[in-house]
């Protein structure tokens, strides 16, 4: 038992008997491990958690890397419309 549990069977050993106490205790016992097995696959683990960092990490580098190429090709077109523009203008 722990120390929380400890001290709510010490509060219902005071106003319950000794096997009241206990098998409230034990009750909660059983349904805080049960709701802790339910959402235990939700949870993540640090390793998940890593993982997913890893992957995000490789994703927003090919990411950056694409912008780059486009903010290139963007800039190269832009420098080609003013070329023309000024070449039309004289």
């Amino acid at each position: 038992m722990s120390t929380l549990e400890l001290k709510v069977y010490e509060i219902f050993k005071t106003r319950l008997s000794e096997q009241e106490a206990s098998a409230i205790i034990q009750y909660i016992e059983e349904k805080t491990e049960k709701k802790f097995e339910e959402k235990k696959d939700v949870l993540a683990t640090k390793e998940d958690i890593m993982k997913f960092r890893e992957v995000l990490r490789v994703e927003m580098g090919e990411i950056k890397t694409d912008m780059i190429k486009w903010m290139f090709i963007f800039w190269i077109g832009q420098l080609a419309a003013i070329i023309a523009i000024i070449k039309m203008m004289k």
